[in-house]
């Protein structure tokens, strides 16, 4: 397993993560804890969850109990700001919540810190300078090693990153992105170049755009049973369009001539990004697992990303942004 930094921070975390946005929800105790086994067994160091994943505290509940003693061997990751609650108090990003939500998120997970603590979502109704002193302050407690966020706009990342050097407080290290062969329009360029300049690790989640690049899918014939697009219509109806079954076809082809299949190239494209260090995938059975470590690595050279980026449109090399 490849190695990589996580941003300017001493971690170093696997190039292949572990999204555990499945546990307590789709998968049940004893696959997760498979799941879990595979993915340490593999070398994958990184896992990432949330607070709201697994119907509100069931994922970090059941990795804080199936991960045990080896906890303090991997790089713990979750995030705060989604609704825990019906009401309008147990949510967002101001001092009171984080104070409360990360105490809460300790205890779920069974463990002492929280190595990469992020707001899920911006949160309009409190200021981003409230945010940052509380972050600021879990982290000077030992409660947080390091911060960062997700679902933020490049504008709004740098903004915070700004905020947080003016200040003197501890800044985000890390911004975590819908990004993937068939979406780029929440990174590509402007979040590349912002993560580039401020030496931030992107960490793109939906790496195989809800199994749409694993290859199992068909023009005109029937989703496999069971598989997320056949259920999650918001999903299916930002995927499986014209547009991207043409997309598809064509990055089919390439890879045919490369001897590798389209999962190989959704990890290898993004990995080819400078500044990614890690991609989060989730994961229901360990065979997955496997999968998405084989895929890893395959390292492009930059004249095959040059064709990739060509072929999806994405026509500024982020190397050079």
């Amino acid at each position: 397993m490849q190695m990589r930094r996580l941003g300017t921070t001493g971690l170093q975390v696997s190039a292949v993560g572990l999204g555990c946005n499945n546990f307590g929800d789709r998968t049940d105790d004893e696959t997760s804890r498979a799941v879990v086994d595979r993915a340490i067994e593999r070398g994958v160091n990184f896992f990432d969850t949330a607070d709201a994943y697994g119907k509100r505290g069931g994922s970090e509940t059941l990795l804080g109990k199936v991960l045990g003693p080896r906890r303090k061997d991997i790089v713990l990751a979750t995030k705060f700001g989604l609704p825990m609650a019906d009401d309008l108090m147990t949510r967002g990003a101001s001092r009171r919540y984080i104070m409360q939500s990360v105490e809460a998120s300790l205890k779920r997970l069974r463990t002492d810190w929280i190595d990469l603590y992020q707001i899920h979502f911006p949160d309009p109704n409190t200021p981003i300078e409230e945010t940052l002193r509380a972050l600021d302050d879990v982290v000077r407690q030992g409660k947080v090693r390091y911060i960062g966020c997700a679902n933020f706009s490049a504008w709004t990342t740098v903004e915070a990153v700004w905020t947080s050097r003016h200040l003197g407080l501890h800044s985000f290290a890390t911004v975590q992105n819908h990004f993937s062969l068939l979406w780029l329009k929440d990174v590509h360029p402007e979040m590349l170049q912002a993560a580039g300049a401020y030496g931030l690790g992107l960490l793109p989640y939906y790496p195989l755009a809800g199994g749409f690049l694993t290859g199992k899918y068909r023009r005109n014939e029937a989703m496999p049973e069971g598989s997320r697009l056949s259920y999650l219509k918001r999903l299916s109806d930002r995927y499986v369009t014209n547009e991207n079954w043409e997309l598809i076809g064509r990055l089919d082809a390439w890879t045919e001539k490369h001897q590798k299949g389209l999962l190989d190239l959704a990890f290898a494209w993004l990995l080819a990004q400078p500044v990614i260090p890690s991609v989060i995938a989730g994961a229901t059975k360990p065979e997955q697992i496997d999968a998405n470590v084989d895929a890893s690595n395959w390292k492009l050279t930059p004249e095959q990303k040059a064709e990739v980026d060509a072929l999806v449109g994405a026509y500024a090399p982020a190397s050079k942004l």
